[in-house]
């Protein structure tokens, strides 16, 4: 039976820049750092280990254009969630983090903001609406 969410793959064009900002930047940790035969396995994670980003060398993006979507509502690959986005949003703007909007927005599942790592991918932040456990 299938369980959790392992992996998600974010393509960077610098590993170690990658690294920096997603755990400096970002307040991540670095999981694992093994230079394999196929290439450098690279991973990061939120504190509570509930999944690790890959940071694997390719083409960064920021994902398909979407027919009538403004650019700025174009899901990243990967969302991390927050109990409060909008103090967490003044500790990443103060390490330098670049971002879609100028600040959090209200949305009917609760608070999304978007930003952007040093490749443009997109990291998707999301807060819950208070009582919501399963919504995102």
């Amino acid at each position: 039976m299938l369980k959790n969410l392992m992996y998600v793959t974010v393509y960077v064009t610098d590993q170690d820049r990658a690294l920096a900002f997603y755990t400096e930047s970002l307040g991540l940790q670095k999981r694992v750092d093994y230079p394999g035969p196929d290439g450098r396995f690279l991973t990061v994670a939120p504190g509570d280990d509930s999944v690790e980003i890959i940071l694997w060398p390719g083409n960064p993006g920021q994902g398909p254009a979407v027919d009538g979507a403004e650019s700025s509502v174009v899901p990243g690959p990967v969302f991390l969630e927050s109990d409060d986005l909008t103090e967490e949003f003044k500790v990443l703007q103060s390490r330098g983090v670049e971002f879609a909007d100028p600040e959090p927005i209200p949305y009917p599942f609760g608070v999304r903001l978007t930003a952007f790592d040093p490749d443009g991918n997109r990291i998707e932040l999301r807060q819950r609406s208070r009582g919501r456990s399963s919504d995102s």
